[in-house]
């Protein structure tokens, strides 16, 4: 018989990325917490930085009628706080809290830190003051809210995300030991260091020692912060096994749980909006490509598009090796379509470019190449941009002839950059064909969201996403099954980059049958990590906290 699991009657949820879209976190949360919500009715409560000054946030959308009589106790405890609805499906409460005041108390702070826990501030520096003082500051939330507004019976967990949010937790489990801990690290923070240090992270994973590189890397505080909270909380856990197995040999501590990041389709149009919007997106990064290159592609055209997309890690995203594929391919005649390749990663943009733009402006012919025709805006870096500088060092620069053409779009698609002007989830769709080689991939949103529009994908069995088609499948994923998935390891970047092109060469040639097979193939795996699937593992993390909880209580 099932051993019957213990659920929370509260949970509070910390990150950086609450109501502040910043990175792969918040798709993960934002998605989750209409499932959260419609499991506990505003009892999921999401806390993250009170960042934007006198501006308006996006995100959040505020209302003085929530925990009002809460946030007037909460004001006399020194603590500021705007509350308000996460917008996002579900809606759920969110506190955004201005952490600046602690500043003032911050040597007292780490000082208490380190006789508690021993962990090593003293090596602070870049974001880490910042990120500490608002997980303090959440911690904080969390105690008054707890003290004054919930029941003791209650079964209330507090859950951090990333290292960002380890002081608060480490608070909380010293300050308010009846709540339980959980702590899930999306990315070990000294993995992800060795990675983009260009050291061999696989081969050698099992010799390396946490706390030396960690030294060596000039990351000892955010390695302690990271060390100490996993060994400290109830329930330790992250995203998959492949980053577990960094956290047993770097943090020296397995995670209790293993947490796949889910999503929800609710986003993707469905119907003729799905084929008015793929049209639409189509249209878009073909004249683009058109007014910035002077190539005379229409939409009837047979052409293939394909991206790259996500964070500017240039080696761990696989930046590299895409450029380095898309060059392979570009004299290859075994291609039967040309390619049209956009790398969407955003750079240091210091604006549209104005001569694009005014060609944009009117539908036409041209008859050349705008000046550098790679680039749809202007960088303060010109001269020192990763992608920019490949691509010239071996000479792809969309003026010579060949199959393939690369467009580097170097900004967050938000709508509102000045040349696509079109949200990234309007343009992902206009793709026949997503590439994500990762080197360092916890997990991977970004290919589960590319096959959730029905674009099938290129990625890796070093990236989380990866290794799960894998493992639904029962073998090495093909593009015919909706996700090709590429064996990588520290040292076999040119078989990647010929399996990419062998990849974009077999996928251009399949006939319509086979196009909608795989297009057919890769939303049914997006569906199968829909968060109505995965959240059983996080119910499995609660009732291990919990559990946990109450053992350390019976010892205090």
């Amino acid at each position: 018989m099932a051993k019957f699991l213990k659920s929370p009657d509260y949970i509070f949820e910390a990150s950086w990325e609450v109501c502040n879209k910043v990175g792969g976190i918040y798709a993960v949360l934002s998605t989750r917490a209409k499932t959260l919500q419609d499991m506990l009715q505003d009892h999921v409560i999401f806390i993250g930085p009170d960042c934007w000054g006198d501006k308006d946030c996006p995100f959040f959308e505020q209302d003085d009628s929530l925990l009002a009589s809460w946030r007037q106790v909460a004001a006399r405890e020194g603590l500021f706080v705007r509350v308000g609805r996460w917008k996002v499906p579900g809606k759920p409460i969110a506190i955004l809290v201005d952490f600046k005041p602690f500043y003032q108390m911050k040597d007292h702070i780490y000082t208490r830190l380190w006789e508690l826990y021993q962990v090593d501030s003293l090596h602070a520096y870049g974001d880490y003051d910042e990120a500490s003082m608002f997980s303090y500051a959440a911690g904080k939330v969390v105690e008054s809210f707890y003290k004054h507004e919930i029941p003791c019976t209650k079964k209330v967990i507090f859950h951090g995300n990333e290292w960002m949010c380890g002081l608060g937790l480490l608070y909380i489990h010293h300050a308010i030991p009846q709540i339980a801990t959980i702590f899930t690290t999306h990315a070990t923070s000294i993995g992800r260091s060795i990675a983009g240090n260009n050291k061999p992270l696989y081969d050698y994973l099992s010799g390396y020692n946490g706390d030396q590189m960690a030294q060596e890397l000039n990351m000892q505080s955010k390695h302690s912060i990271e060390k100490q909270t996993a060994k400290y909380v109830d329930c330790f856990t992250t995203v998959s096994e492949i980053t577990n197995r960094e956290c047993a040999q770097l943090l020296e501590k397995p995670a209790d749980v293993v947490l796949p990041n889910g999503f929800e389709n609710d986003f993707v149009p469905q119907g003729a909006i799905f084929a008015r919007k793929r049209r639409e997106a189509r249209r878009t990064l073909i004249h683009i490509a058109n007014a910035l290159i002077g190539t005379r592609y229409t939409e009837k055209d047979d052409i293939l598009i394909a991206s790259i997309s996500g964070r500017y890690e240039f080696r761990n995203k696989g930046i590299d090796v895409f450029i380095d594929a898309m060059n392979r391919l570009r004299t290859d005649e075994n291609l039967k379509k040309d390619v049209l390749a956009f790398i969407e990663v955003p750079g240091w943009v210091s604006g549209p470019r104005g001569d694009l733009q005014r060609r944009l402006k009117r539908d036409g012919n041209y008859r050349n190449a705008l000046q550098q025709p790679e680039i749809t805006h202007w960088l303060h870096n010109m001269d020192q941009d990763q992608v920019l500088g490949m691509m010239r060092s071996i000479g792809f620069d969309n003026t010579q002839a060949g199959h393939v053409k690369l467009i580097f779009i170097p900004c967050y698609l938000l709508g509102d950059d000045g040349i696509v002007n079109k949200p990234y989830f309007d343009v992902i769709l206009g793709n026949d064909l997503c590439i994500y080689p990762s080197y360092y991939e916890p997990w991977g949103y970004t290919p589960l969201e590319a096959v959730a529009f029905k674009v099938p994908c290129i990625t890796t069995d070093l990236a989380g996403f990866g290794l799960w088609v894998n493992s639904e499948c029962g073998h090495y994923s093909e593009i015919l099954e909706g996700v090709k998935v590429i064996h990588r390891t520290d040292s076999n970047y040119n078989e990647v980059a010929d399996a990419i092109k062998t990849t974009v060469e077999e996928f251009a040639a399949f006939d319509e049958k086979r196009v909608k097979a795989a297009r057919h193939h890769a939303e049914m795996i997006s569906r199968k990590a829909l968060w109505g699937k995965f959240i059983k593992n996080y119910l499995r993390a609660y009732d291990f906290a919990l559990r946990r909880m109450e053992e350390r209580l019976k010892e205090i």
